[in-house]
């Protein structure tokens, strides 16, 4: 979608969009428009018991006498009260509007707004983000059926300065759209070798230096838990090394890095998964998309931070070399674990990549997601990702994060009673529970198992998360993206101040 910034003035043609606050109050071009228009936009407004809050949005005929297309009225929330959220809620809500309605520009007109800048910016963010569509596959649509909506022009008394705060929030769009890409591919075109592709050509243009390792690198290093995971497949697993220094050559200390779960479909291996609903498994990568998402949102903005970021990727496939429950494999670490479910996977894929992030990079603050159990999603359901860390300011500042970007996240207990339930009778852990019950929580004890000393550590499972059957207000249905703001926010609040 092409997004623009004017003056404020009414359009010659297109669709027009007028704001409309809980004052209920008509602005000068807003006044103009409803005269021309017989007092349509007023009676409406009236009689249509509009309160003016977000996602309030009044559809109505373009008056005679103009070559206008559609007047929309739109709700853009209360003057004291409104979020930097419900901004760019408003501006997701037109979208479907104005697809409905074939609409295939649009201006957005702000008059007598209070920081009409941010309001601006963050109403064509949410556009962006809404607007997202993958259709690549598609080729029976009609076109009566394809999106229409194609530009949208924000008018407003501070149209540079709007333009100059959505010149970053664009960027971290960008990497919302590439974790959505990713995640929503089809496995049999998104597997470890092609994944690991994708993010090096897309990635190093931006200045990301990325490295890929093969399964010789990774036997070399000792990364059987990894492998252990792909080794059914004949899709070959990879690990993917991204760095960015913001902070120049002369600064080589990575303070942060991101870690993420990468299985690019999950069967279940030899403890395989019931057939109904197994099609979602190819969104088991998507904490490995978070991570991806927000490595291409700080260096398209050129963030001033140096973050690493790693994601293990794997297929996880019931094949005639496939990893046995009952099987014990060696860790990077060192460490030696029982496997007694192939299904419990990710963990696995993160030990290792977790224990080579923090040999090579000394990082003070990793966190990994992943879409890593079932059980958050009976606790949480599809509202919140689990949290769950050994340091509590980490978990206070991405808490903070994730209220500011809607990517909510609420903290579990961990601690000894939890972690002794995946002591295993033969190797130094099992990868699931003994017993019943805290299933997030154990894996996450799991997870801190492969924690150096000194390191603060967060992981965000995301699994009831990283996809929605339902349209949001800045999300249509399917991939999400989960994360990706979240870390975006988290590097500018915590780094880069």
């Amino acid at each position: 979608m092409k997004i623009t910034f004017s003056d404020i003035d009414l359009p010659k043609n297109g669709a027009v969009i007028i704001g409309v606050s809980d004052s209920l109050k008509l602005g000068p071009i807003a006044t103009k428009l409803d005269k021309i228009a017989g007092g349509l936009l007023s009676r409406a407004i009236k009689l249509g018991k509009f309160k003016g809050d977000k996602g309030e949005v009044i559809p109505l005929i373009a008056p005679t006498g103009t070559d206008l297309d559609l007047v929309l009225i739109c709700g853009i929330g209360k003057d004291e009260s409104r979020t930097t959220l419900i901004e760019q809620a408003v501006g997701g809500s037109i979208v479907p509007v104005l697809n409905k309605h074939k609409a295939k520009k649009a201006t957005f007109i702000l008059e007598k707004v209070k920081n009409d800048d941010e309001l601006a910016a963050n109403i064509a963010y949410g556009a962006i983000l809404r607007s997202y569509t993958f259709d690549k596959y598609r080729t029976t649509v009609k076109e009566d059926k394809k999106p229409s909506f194609k530009e949208l022009n924000i008018a407003t008394s501070s149209a540079s300065d709007a333009e100059k705060i959505f010149a970053k929030l664009e960027k971290i769009a960008d990497g919302v759209f590439l974790a959505r890409d990713v995640v929503t591919e089809p496995p049999n075109v998104l597997y470890p070798e092609s994944y690991a592709e994708i993010i090096k050509k897309d990635l190093t243009k931006l200045g990301v230096v990325v490295k890929i390792l093969n399964v010789k690198q990774m036997e070399k290093l000792g990364m059987g838990s990894l492998l252990g995971v792909g080794q059914g497949s004949i899709k070959d697993s990879r690990l993917v090394v991204m760095e960015w220094n913001g902070k120049g050559k002369a600064d080589a200390d990575f303070p942060l890095a991101l870690v993420g779960k990468g299985v690019t479909f999950d069967t279940g291996g030899i403890s395989i998964k019931p057939a109904a609903g197994m099609e979602d498994m190819k969104y088991d990568m998507g904490g490995s998309a978070a991570v991806v998402g927000a490595m291409k949102a700080l260096a398209g903005r050129k963030a001033k931070v140096n973050v690493v970021g790693v994601v293990g990727l794997v297929e996880n496939m019931p094949g005639h070399n496939a990893q046995r429950p009952s099987d014990v494999v060696v860790s990077m670490s060192g460490q030696t674990i029982e496997v007694l479910n192939t299904d419990a996977e990710g963990r696995l894929v993160l030990a290792d990549a977790l224990w080579y992030t923090q040999e090579n990079y000394k990082p003070n603050n990793i966190i990994d997601l992943a879409t890593l159990t079932g059980a958050i999603t009976i606790a949480l359901g599809q509202e919140y990702a689990g949290l769950f860390s050994n340091d509590d300011t980490l978990s206070e500042n991405l808490a903070k994060a994730g209220k500011a970007t809607g990517e909510k996240l609420w903290r579990f207990p961990m601690g000894d009673e939890y972690d002794k339930l995946i002591d295993s009778p033969i190797a130094d852990m099992q990868n699931i529970s003994s017993g019943k019950g805290a299933g997030s929580i154990t894996a996450a004890q799991f997870l801190l198992r492969f924690i150096q000393k000194g390191t603060n550590w967060a992981h965000l499972d995301i699994a009831g998360v990283a996809w929605t059957k339902e349209a949001k207000d800045t999300c249509p249905k399917g991939a999400t993206a989960f994360g990706v703001k979240l870390l975006e926010n988290y590097v500018a609040e915590n780094f880069e101040k």
